[in-house]
């Protein structure tokens, strides 16, 4: 599987208009395509869609309920199977449900979490963590027109849903089966930490959350087999593994990947890369991780502080570091991006941004230096790479493959303002995009480069399965794995620096290869005893011949 995400509305305009680029799609070798939430919300801020005012409804502006399954059926025929978001821990204000909460309906007042005064929502108040510090303190929201205090881990309009009361799971599970109806083929479960709640926590990962979705896994095999999850998981990365087995999300994000392929860029070293990749990656076979260099989100930190202690680095100050440089604070950082969240109180942050501004590409181009153009295309090309060439499913934030810049202009959209997440969201520049074939430009160089590391992974026999193993280089500024399939092996070694790097050529012959190897990303040939050096951002992608 090879995926891609977009939102239907900035890639496309509406449904019929990705109809319309289905062939690039199948071009660029997509098999996935997860679209950001296309269901009817508010109007204005709606956190990207992820507030749901109704399940069975696309919001009008992309089409209808029956585009929607007349385009899963046109994905289908390409080999493309349809990913929706199963946003199942809360929903919208102007849900149905909640109309019927807000007018006094008893039945409905029970599907959410409501209170007569700050009296337990302060006592919960005592163990939770603020998800957006920024632009909405706490976890719970006054309603006038209620008198009551709802609880609202995300956002004012975004009402938790009350999974103790049973129908909640009945109806919720009503809404799964009719998307799984409609076509769509894997389900991201949006928040799946948040949906338990209990006293004295902090109603995160709680072993409920998992019977709940347990319980919807077990019902879509009744129902619905060929309907697979998928987990987006905020919580420790050691945490994310627990969602991921073949009763309960069958495959999930890989955030400590993607956090560290950036920590790397920015440190020059892949000590905490390797260090924390390299027992952590084994899933149950049946099932895979997700690897993405960036979702629709902001990018979070994710390692583990002992990991980060065990190897000399303070996890506080780390992550003041890398916030810094990825937003271009740090002197000498090539990234442009935006902090999002940023608590001034605990010096908190995530950073927004696409790949290539915060690869360097948007700073490069402004001035113009032909040499940093390189080494930007370089590091977009090298993460690729490795989420490409890595165990799992890659997934390809589109507009990615042709090196689009930062949304300058996110902020004159009143109903985007507000979130930054959107400077990282620019719509698809089609202009740019029919330069893709032309290899004497950036959209060439970067559209070309990813079609040829998708393209040998569906071909090397190395790659079938997920088998993945995290090697010691010998060298601290190299990161290097094998891959091993039905019939095939192969080592992908990446210099994540500006600067050449040398490598024993005894390494290759100990990890399994043989003494005449080949590089499936040059064809150029290679003798294991021999050293090599890699140059700047070069990834290797090493095969016996």
């Amino acid at each position: 599987m090879f995926g891609g995400f977009c939102y239907v509305d900035r890639f496309a305009g509406d449904l019929a208009g990705l109809r319309e680029r289905l062939p690039y799609l199948r071009e660029l070798g997509l098999t996935y395509l997860h679209l950001m939430p296309p269901f009817l919300a508010p109007a204005g801020n709606n956190d990207g869609g992820y507030a749901v005012s109704s399940y069975r409804e696309v919001d009008p502006r992309l089409g209808t309920m029956a585009d929607l399954a007349a385009l899963a059926g046109e994905l289908r025929v390409s080999g493309i199977s349809l990913v929706l978001d199963f946003v199942f821990n809360h929903t919208s204000d102007e849900h149905a449900w909640a109309r019927g909460a807000r007018a006094g309906d008893p039945a409905y007042a029970d599907y959410y979490l409501t209170f007569p005064d700050r009296t337990i929502p302060d006592a919960y108040e005592r163990t939770l963590r603020e998800i957006f510090p920024d632009q909405r303190p706490g976890s719970f929201t006054y309603r006038a027109d209620m008198g009551r205090w709802v609880w609202t881990t995300f956002d004012s309009f975004q009402w938790d849903l009350n999974y103790a009361n049973p129908d909640v799971f009945r109806s919720m599970a009503g809404e799964m089966l009719f998307l799984a109806n409609r076509g769509v083929e894997v389900l991201r479960l949006d928040a799946v930490v948040f949906i338990w709640k209990r006293l004295g926590t902090a109603c995160e990962n709680l072993p409920e959350s998992h019977l709940i979705v347990r319980a919807f896994n077990a019902l879509a095999r009744i129902a619905a087999p060929a309907l697979l999850f998928k987990s987006e998981a905020i919580v420790h990365p050691d945490d994310v593994r627990e969602f991921i087995s073949p009763g309960e999300c069958q495959t999930s994000y890989n955030p400590r990947l993607m956090a560290l392929l950036w920590d790397a860029l920015a440190t020059r070293e892949t000590r905490l890369l390797t260090a924390s990749l390299r027992d952590r990656v084994r899933l149950d076979p049946r099932c895979a991780w997700v690897n993405y260099i960036r979702s629709h989100d902001d990018i979070g930190w994710t390692f583990d502080d002992g990991d980060a202690t065990r190897l000399g680095a303070d996890p506080f100050a780390h992550r003041r570091f890398l916030n810094a440089f990825y937003t271009g604070r740090f002197p000498g950082s090539f990234a442009r991006g935006l902090p999002f969240q940023e608590n001034p109180r605990t010096g908190d942050a995530r950073v927004a941004g696409t790949t290539a501004s915060l690869a360097g590409l948007e700073a490069a181009l402004l001035t113009g230096d032909a040499e940093e153009i390189d080494l930007a295309i370089g590091r977009i090309l090298l993460i690729y790479g490795v989420a490409l060439l890595f165990g799992g499913i890659p997934l390809l934030s589109l507009g990615d493959d042709l090196g689009q810049r930062n949304d300058y202009g996110y902020h004159l959209e009143p109903a985007l303002a507000d979130d930054s997440r959107w400077f990282g969201r620019p719509r698809m520049d089609w202009d740019a995009a029919a330069r893709h074939d032309d290899p004497a430009t950036i959209e060439g160089r970067l559209h070309a480069g990813i079609r040829h590391l998708a393209a040998i992974r569906r071909a090397h026999p190395a790659f079938n399965g997920t088998a993945t193993e995290i090697i010691e280089v010998g060298n601290d500024h190299v990161f290097g794995y094998t891959r091993q399939g039905d019939g095939g092996r192969a080592l992908i070694l990446a210099n994540v620096t500006e600067h050449p790097q040398i490598l024993d050529g005894n390494l290759l012959r100990l990890h399994g290869l043989a003494y005449h190897l080949v590089d499936l990303l040059t064809s150029g040939p290679m003798v294991a005893t021999e050293p090599r050096t890699l140059a700047p951002y070069q990834l290797l992608c090493l095969v016996a011949t």
